[in-house]
């Protein structure tokens, strides 16, 4: 009976370990995605004032 009740336990643990892997691997993808929104949105900004300085 201990012997299932630890392979139980060490199950849940290996589930628990990879939930918080994901997590963390959804958080930098989140950011990433972020941060590129930011990006294109700075540089097509500037590209607008340029051409708008260019007329």
């Amino acid at each position: 009976m201990r012997r299932k009740a630890q392979g139980a336990l060490e199950y849940l643990f290996m589930i628990a370990a990879v939930l918080v892997l994901v997590l963390y691997a959804t958080r930098v993808v989140l950011n990433g995605t972020r941060n590129i929104e930011k990006a294109v949105g700075n540089y097509t900004e500037q590209v607008r004032k340029q051409i708008l300085e260019n007329l």
